[in-house]
């Protein structure tokens, strides 16, 4: 069997895992590797681009690293390989506890306890709860369900589908260095550029390929089309904007507007002005939207893979 097919078998056991089981309640290989990024930054840390680089180079290289070595291992055996890629995709998505945390945070909303959904808030994404009131949490929770389509599902896809268990590590190598150290504090705002930067160049296949998806999945065509088209470049980050603007048409809500991050109150552009406020019952619908771009999205990368895998065959 091909890699093509043992990348097309195993994704879509690897997604069937994470509908399945979720993470892992200890011992995540997710956390493992964030622990070691930690080491890692301990003792190379400087306030100095060049430095985070290095950071950037050992974490993430050495990731796709260990990925191609153990592809290589098992690349003798079908069912070996199947296995490592189901593996490693279902360790690399987070579909399932993206959904629930999403899930047990409108529930909190929908029977009026909003100091539980605030205290819930900090599982799904880093913005400050305490500002937030019913309506501003309904509202992160949307945007943070969005984005994170992207980045834990579809954009670990999209690089699994071109590199296999180096691509699929990778990347989830990247956005996770970004999410530890790609923000803009006073620690991180030289140290963590380069993290950021391949964060960016990363993302954009799996940004733009969730933002048709939703399109494409979800109730309202015209309005994600027409959206993404006006909005997304408005959006500070070059990823989120396509995917936030796209969802916000789909659904028919209007997302953006003002938060805050670690005691910083951002103004962003309103993405989808001709929507409507988020209300709770949106949350359940941008789940349900973020499963159905998942799922396309494995048929988009399992496609592909085969078709490339077609031509050359047809080459040789």
């Amino acid at each position: 069997m091909g890699t093509d097919r043992v990348f097309a078998y195993g994704a879509a056991a690897g997604l069937l895992g994470d509908l399945l089981l979720g993470d892992p309640r200890r011992g995540h290989p997710v956390a493992v590797f964030g622990r070691a990024a930690g080491a890692v930054e301990r003792m190379l840390w400087r306030d100095h681009r060049g430095w985070g680089a290095l950071h950037t180079a050992v974490c993430a290289g050495g990731t796709v690293a260990l990925g191609a070595l153990a592809q290589r291992a098992v690349r003798p055996s079908t069912a070996a390989s199947v296995a490592l890629t189901a593996t490693a995709t279902w360790a690399v998505v987070g579909g399932t506890s993206l959904a629930r945390e999403a899930r047990v945070i409108g529930r909190a909303l929908a029977a009026g306890d909003v100091e539980a959904a605030r205290a819930r808030l900090p599982h799904l994404c880093g913005r400050d709860p305490q500002a937030l009131d019913a309506d501003g949490i309904a509202r992160a929770v949307v945007e943070s369900v969005a984005e994170n389509t992207s980045d834990a599902v579809v954009g670990a896809l999209v690089w699994g589908a071109v590199g296999g268990v180096p691509g699929l590590v990778g990347f989830r190598a990247v956005n996770t260095l970004d999410a530890m150290v790609g923000h803009r504090s006073a620690r991180y705002r030289r140290y963590g550029w380069a993290s950021a930067r391949l964060d960016d160049v990363a993302g954009w296949p799996g940004a733009r390929l969730t933002a048709v998806l939703a399109a494409v999945a979800g109730p309202d065509t015209a309005g994600a089309v027409r959206a993404w088209r006006a909005d997304a470049a408005k959006h500070p980050s070059p990823n989120a904007g396509p995917v936030e603007a796209s969802f916000a048409g789909a659904l028919g809500v209007r997302l953006g507007g003002t938060l805050s991050y670690g005691g910083r109150v951002e103004h962003r552009p309103v993405l989808n002005g001709e929507g409507r406020a988020v209300q709770v019952a949106d949350i359940d619908r941008t789940v349900r939207l973020s499963r159905r771009v998942g799922w396309l999205a494995l048929g988009v990368g399992a496609a592909g893979a085969l078709l490339r895998g077609s031509l050359r065959g047809r080459a040789s």
